[in-house]
């Protein structure tokens, strides 16, 4: 699969749930550009077993992403009506009720396919009919895009296996931490942390420290 890193984030519009209770048309990354960077994230479907706690997970530490002055938005290939519901329901009956951030719909999969998550693909019969090979759903895609939409970090987790909010968030950290100061980050860095400059001395002066 073609990487999306360092390339320009793939546009949509769709249908979208903000606030968690507000269904809104045509909704658009594009409103973050030269504003904000985006944590875009995909999961699988709505009222099923990991992904509540993925998205729940984000809504606990969105603080820290609204402080880094960067958008969370989730995106599954339920309807926006799916999404309404979802977020309406209690925490104790499988809902995520409380989630604020955006969650858009996929409906048609293109958002997925675009973004190289979709885990099938549309393949022709002998017959010429269409049929989907794999799962009809999305990956556990996680895309760090920044301010000029272009994509910076990317991690694909497969179905089972849920994401490291606090990664996301280390990965915000060492963007900016290089767009503010121009030092790379090590292995294992987090913010508090020496970087090092792109330089052989650079590196052996941070490798002399550690």
């Amino acid at each position: 699969m073609e990487t999306l890193i360092g390339k320009k984030a793939p546009e949509f519009k769709a249908n979208a749930i903000v606030n968690g209770n507000k269904i809104v048309e045509n909704f658009s990354l594009e409103q973050y550009k030269d504003k904000k960077e985006v944590i875009f994230f995909f999961y699988p479907l709505d009222f099923t077993f990991v992904c509540p706690t993925e998205l729940l997970a984000f809504q606990r530490k969105i603080e820290e992403f609204e402080k880094r002055n960067v958008a969370v938005v989730g995106c599954s290939v339920d309807s926006e009506f799916s999404h309404l519901a979802w977020l309406q329901t209690d925490l104790n009956k499988g809902g995520i009720k409380g989630v604020k951030y955006p969650i858009v719909s996929d409906l048609s999969k293109t958002i997925a396919e675009n973004y190289g998550v979709l885990a099938g693909e549309y393949e022709y019969n002998e017959d010429g009919t269409i049929k989907f090979i794999g799962a009809p759903v999305a990956y556990r895609g996680l895309f760090l895009i920044d301010k000029e939409g272009i994509i910076r970090h990317s991690v694909i987790n497969d179905l089972p296996l849920g994401r490291s909010i606090d990664e996301a968030i280390r990965m915000v950290d060492a963007l900016q931490h290089f767009e503010k100061y121009g030092e790379v980050c090590p292995a294992d860095w987090k913010e508090g942390d020496d970087a090092m400059k792109a330089t052989q001395n650079g590196v052996a002066d941070y490798l002399s420290k550690h």
